[in-house]
């Protein structure tokens, strides 16, 4: 554990470096806030801080920079709760408000609007189509040969599927079918589809199977939606970087397993290389839940430089998977 004057000139290190991107020298620090000793007595300790690996010179005649170490002892112990101001609060508050239409579109766009409030990359992970209950089901004949089975569920998704007909397969019997898997499935979990009780006619029963087996194809997949492409660009230097980054988001169960996972082990802020992906080595991960009716269904998360601004981008992460949960909960 550091001592006190040494964790309060890393922090002030981490502060100057994420507001300016430049290696830090003990001369600037030795005149910040809290910091009341002289230069000399900054460098030594910060040449203290980097042979413990929380600082590094990234050349001789530099100041130094915080390592994956030094940015996770300061969110550990140092970074105090951001906050949103009015502005920004309002925005996300109008956008959920005015959200309407298909799960699928909203992920999209909150996607879009995280990024935009975090200038990051933003991911976001939504419910399985097959963890939500089904809100209405109906068979819709396309043509003789054809109809389409519509689910929708009460998260705000809407899956179908094509199934074929028969000659027997007349619109009363299409209308029939459609009834008795509704009468069937109204409230259950998509991926819980089995059976439905049989109806006693046997080329209703038979549309109603094949539709059941037609949707237990659909619905099984995350949906992942991510934004702020450009942003990426911004934030790295190194073309390289940016072209690893890019290409690692563009693999959704990539993605989708490095959310869960940092989800899952308790964390909100995965730094570097914690996270264990070399393509993002450079980069940082913060992360919330999305939780609707108690259960843990989804994952809002931003993706940046480790030099981020932890402190608000916890924050903006924390708003935007409540509202975002409350949302889907109201379908």
């Amino acid at each position: 554990m550091l001592d006190d004057r040494k964790t309060a000139i890393l922090g002030a290190v981490v502060q100057e470096y994420i507001a300016t991107a430049q290696p830090v020298g003990s001369t600037h620090i030795s005149s910040a806030p809290n910091i009341n000793v002289s230069s000399a007595t900054v460098r030594n300790e910060m040449a203290m801080l980097e042979s413990e690996g929380y600082l590094i010179q990234p050349h001789t005649s530099a100041g130094r920079i915080p390592t994956d170490k030094g940015y996770r002892f300061f969110v550990d112990n140092l970074a105090a709760p951001g906050t949103l101001d009015q502005a920004t609060t309002r925005q996300v508050g109008d956008f959920f408000s005015a959200a309407h239409g298909r799960l699928e579109e909203l992920l999209h766009q909150t996607s879009n609007l995280l990024a935009d409030l975090t200038h990051s990359a933003a991911v976001v992970v939504g419910p399985k189509a097959e963890a939500a209950p089904i809100r209405s089901v109906q068979i819709v004949t396309l043509s003789s040969t054809a109809a389409t089975v519509v689910v929708v569920l009460a998260n705000g998704s809407v899956e179908n599927t094509t199934i074929e007909l028969t000659e027997d397969d007349d619109d009363i019997r299409v209308d029939a079918a459609s009834a008795h898997l509704a009468a069937g499935l109204v409230g259950a979990a998509l991926g819980s589809l089995t059976e439905v009780a049989p109806s006693g006619d046997p080329a209703v029963d038979r549309m109603c199977s094949v539709a059941l087996n037609e949707l237990a194809k659909v619905g099984s997949g995350d949906l992942v939606y991510t934004g702020g492409a450009s942003e990426v660009a911004r934030a790295f230097d190194a073309v390289e970087v940016v072209r690893s980054v890019l290409h690692t988001l563009e693999q959704q169960f990539v993605v989708v397993s490095l959310v869960s996972d940092i989800v899952g082990r308790g964390m909100s802020v995965s730094i570097g290389g914690e996270h264990g992906i070399e393509p993002l080595a450079a980069c940082s991960l913060v992360v919330s839940p999305v939780v609707i009716d108690g259960e843990h269904l989804g994952s809002v998360g931003i993706l940046g430089p480790t030099r981020m601004n932890y402190p608000q981008a916890l924050a903006t992460v924390d708003v935007v998977s409540e509202l975002l949960g409350h949302r889907i909960e109201e379908g």
